[in-house]
């Protein structure tokens, strides 16, 4: 039976990834994110589209108002891809004092991180099909381990905590709650920009498995915990990442 996926951040890398594999197992998928062109050249079978910024109570209170619209009242299986870097983010260079920077990469990197997963979990959390309804996060191996300044990992940190309140509040509805965790992954453009030989090999050489993730790798995890046979598996933070999160 076809059930009703929608993936934030549908249109680029990891979230692509799990689209095209929902799709291809006959799931009626919407894919959200900021950039309406991007989501219109994803090119996912049958796949619907709806451009918001989740990280606004409006944004979020749009796309879950169309969800329901287009699906009939229930969500199945909600997966949070949406997020990135706040130090891509614009506005960062704004300002003399430096601590105008940090107050900027912090709150970007919450916004873009922990607000678009929260805002629309909240607003479809009564919506999601009891029993056997799934909500998925993307966490990170920075999480666990650090991102430098810490306002990256932070942000994909807060996500667990919420993972575990969830997974207690939405337990006796049968439904489901973890995060997945991806080290560094290729072919995402996550970095926003192109990595260097020298850079790609560091980081790959620390992987104990001796090669880059892939967004193939992280949706196979994402749709074996939306399947059936996870349904004993709730309040996780699931590591894939080759062996990273241990370095070498």
């Amino acid at each position: 039976m076809a059930r009703n996926i929608v993936i934030t951040g549908g249109g680029t890398g990891i979230g692509l990834a799990a689209a095209q594999a929902f799709a291809a197992g006959g799931d009626r998928v919407l894919l959200l994110g900021r950039r309406a062109d991007v989501l219109d050249k994803a090119g996912v079978p049958g796949a619907l589209t709806f451009a918001a910024d989740l990280s606004t109570v409006q944004g979020a209170r749009g796309a879950a108002d169309f969800a329901l619209d287009a699906f009939g009242g229930t969500v199945d299986v909600l997966v949070h891809s949406a997020g990135g870097l706040g130090a891509l983010e614009p506005g960062g260079e704004d300002g003399d004092d430096p601590l105008d920077a940090v107050a900027h990469e912090w709150t970007a990197n919450f916004r873009i991180n922990t607000l678009t997963s929260v805002l629309l979990t909240e607003a479809l959390r009564e919506h999601l099909a009891s029993p056997g309804g799934r909500v998925l996060f993307l966490s990170s191996i920075a999480a666990v381990r650090g991102s430098g300044t810490g306002a990256y990992g932070g942000s994909k940190a807060a996500l667990h905590p919420y993972t575990f309140d969830l997974a207690k509040a939405l337990g006796p509805r049968g439904i489901t709650v973890n995060a997945v965790a991806p080290g560094y992954v290729e072919d995402t453009g996550f970095f926003g920009r192109e990595m260097s030989e020298e850079e790609y090999g560091r980081r790959v050489g620390a992987i104990p498995t001796g090669r880059a993730g892939s967004p193939d790798d992280i949706a196979a995890t994402l749709t074996w915990l939306a399947s059936p046979e996870a349904r004993h598996v709730t309040a996780q933070i699931i590591q894939v990442n080759g062996g990273e999160a241990l370095g070498r």
